[in-house]
């Protein structure tokens, strides 16, 4: 078994390439993630990290450079498998949950596994299990609007672990709750994430969240470099 869960080689990115007003967000950024390891991405709004997780979370694709999952270059794979890749193994958290609002929170943990073709039973017992390992099971037949946002982002956890993936990217996971919340659910992340075992690259802006992390990155300029 690979040692890296991610490699990002020399990753680039531009915008609006080849017009007056073009972008360029990455310039050969490079990253490796260990197995197992937590990795805390800071850097100021604009300065890419979103655009640098879509592409290692392969929902989008770098102008060149290379992203290595469990030691397999996603670069040269077709968009099926890419697809399939990006289903089985890596989970993604947002800063404003993007929960279904018309389904419950079982259900919006249920429906991911079912989209990766798990049994609708089996599906349901995992969603269940990971309700109550953030303690809200008892709300797991409540619709998102009558959830606190902590509990929002709780379930949001749970969805992006539901396929148990080996790869967690998490963008800014608790920038849109108050101080006490955003440490309170920060804590259930990171317990989740070291029980699972789970390699995980966390973008935040707060570097006491930052500082719970194994390491610490900086993008800028287009560049990971040390923190």
């Amino acid at each position: 078994m690979n040692e890296q869960a991610l490699a990002l080689d020399a990753i680039t990115k531009t915008y609006n390439q080849g017009k007056p007003n073009e972008v360029q967000v990455l310039r050969g950024a490079s990253l490796t993630l260990d197995r197992g390891e937590v990795v805390a991405l800071v850097a100021p709004s604009g300065a890419g990290k979103s655009t640098l997780l879509h592409i290692a979370g392969l929902l989008d694709t770098p102008d060149s450079g290379a992203v290595l999952i469990d030691g397999a270059d996603m670069t040269r794979l077709g968009d099926r498998k890419r697809t399939a890749t990006r289903r089985g193994q890596v989970g993604f958290i947002y800063q404003f949950h993007h929960l279904l609002p018309e389904f419950s929170a079982l259900e919006n943990i249920v429906l991911p596994q079912l989209a990766n073709a798990v049994a609708a039973r089996t599906a349901e017992t995992r969603a269940l299990e990971l309700l109550d390992r953030v303690g809200i099971a008892a709300r797991a037949s409540h619709r998102p609007a009558a959830l606190s946002g902590g509990e929002q982002q709780r379930v949001a956890f749970c969805r992006a672990l539901a396929n148990n993936p080996s790869l967690l990217l998490a963008d800014e996971p608790t920038g849109n709750l108050d101080p006490e919340t955003s440490d309170q659910v920060f804590a259930t992340l990171m317990s989740l994430v070291r029980e699972t075992g789970l390699s995980a690259l966390i973008a935040t802006h707060n570097i006491e969240l930052a500082r719970r992390m194994d390491r610490i990155v900086r993008l800028d300029s287009g560049q990971i470099v040390p923190a």
